[in-house]
């Protein structure tokens, strides 16, 4: 490539990336701030705890996991609900390499599938696919997944590693006149999945030719979803933040800047592929092996997950460089942008900041993390493909 296209096709990359994703990103990391400062979260890990039992802690670590990082990103939601993990490993007597494993395959799984996160949000626009169907095949397919490479593969290793949390360690105590009831923080947490399927669902119901279909296009849009989703956390959770909803908005800006450049960066990668025309060989030379597009398009997830660490920038830079390449007709188009986002979850290595983030918030050794977050996060995503090669053939 001649030196002045390449760096137009960087800049071009770049900016191309953010339109679709740059404002759900900074509306979802002020949405998380909120709810994590507000005690909202941690409502909601309770409220799973007591609705499952304390038997069935590892599903309800899980699940909720699974729930809080639809808004938050995986980061920051884990060093949040660790602390809670621990203190449930230490109370119910279940290893904490069990609770470890179940939240952390539980926010992998919705960070790396369920839109409006980041990561999925990019897929599904290479792809043009109707993001309300998209999160709902995506709940479909990572639900099973959390079960079984978190729920079920984490009471396994917890046999095999059945240390417990120490018995000094301080359990966190929140009053709960200060912190907003678990029904308003469970309906505040799930508003934006709500108002993108509420879109696509109603203008499949009343068709091209109502007068509500504009109206309903406009509340499903991504952007609008998160925008009214962050607004009625402002008003409705603020008087829970000690430190005023200004101070955790300005918190939550300042930490958008590096992830928007990052994801923005993949984007540049992934065009860079196909403008040298890497994107068409790779293709191609698969194809020709007989290998389907939906494998492809795990291979690729898994294998830039390996290689670049990030899991948003894998799933980025796979879209940038299958989305040209597949015809946008029909509903497969859905698949193969959940076989990216499932390759993006396998394959966690050490060059990835989300594996020390396990490593270290958890106390877990690198031979603990590699069983528990990098094999766990493997089964998981090959279970979610498996699930989406069912449903193509259904559909």
């Amino acid at each position: 490539m001649p030196v002045s296209l390449i760096t137009d096709s960087m800049a071009s990359g770049f900016g191309n990336t953010l339109k679709g994703i740059g404002l759900v990103i900074g509306l979802g990391i002020m949405f998380g701030k909120i709810l994590s400062d507000s005690g909202a979260m941690k409502q909601i890990a309770n409220f799973m705890i007591r609705k499952f039992g304390a038997k069935n802690a590892t599903l309800s670590i899980g699940l909720t996991g699974f729930l809080v990082s639809i808004p938050v990103f995986f980061d920051a939601a884990f060093v949040i609900l660790v602390s809670l993990a621990k203190n449930v490993s230490r109370l119910v007597k279940i290893p904490v390499i069990t609770l470890v494993t179940s939240l952390a395959i539980g926010l992998i799984a919705s960070h790396n599938i369920v839109v409006p996160t980041p990561g999925p949000v990019e897929v599904g626009n290479s792809f043009g696919v109707s993001m309300g169907l998209y999160a709902l095949f995506a709940i479909v397919v990572s639900i099973p997944a959390v079960l079984i490479g978190g729920w079920l593969y984490g009471v396994l290793l917890g046999k095999l590693d059945p240390a417990i949390e120490p018995e000094d360690l301080e359990e966190e105590t929140v009053s709960l006149d200060k912190v907003p009831s678990e029904g308003l923080s469970l309906l505040i947490l799930l508003l934006p999945i709500l108002f993108i399927l509420t879109g696509s669902v109603a203008t499949l119901l009343l068709g091209n030719e109502s007068s509500w279909n504009s109206f309903f296009e406009f509340i499903g849009n991504k952007n609008v979803a998160m925008f009214i989703s962050t607004l009625a956390a402002i008003g409705l959770l603020s008087k829970f933040i000690k430190t005023g909803v200004n101070h955790s908005i300005t918190e939550a800006a300042k930490g958008a800047g590096m992830i928007i450049l990052i994801t923005g960066a993949g984007g540049s990668f992934g065009y860079l592929i196909n403008q040298s025309g890497i994107g068409n060989y790779l293709v191609s030379t698969l194809t020709d092996l007989n290998v389907s597009i939906l494998f492809l398009g795990f291979l690729l997830g898994a294998i830039l997950r390996g290689a670049l660490g990030s899991s948003t920038v894998a799933l980025v830079t796979a879209a940038s460089i299958l989305g040209p390449l597949v015809p946008h007709e029909g509903l497969q188009p859905i698949f193969i942008a959940l076989s990216i986002c499932a390759g993006g979850m396998c394959l966690s290595l050490p060059n990835d900041s989300g594996f020390w983030v396990v490593s270290r918030f958890a106390n877990l050794t690198v031979s603990q993390t590699l069983r528990s977050w990098t094999l766990g996060s493997s089964i998981a995503g090959t279970v979610a493909f498996i699930l989406i090669l069912v449903l193509d053939k259904i559909f």
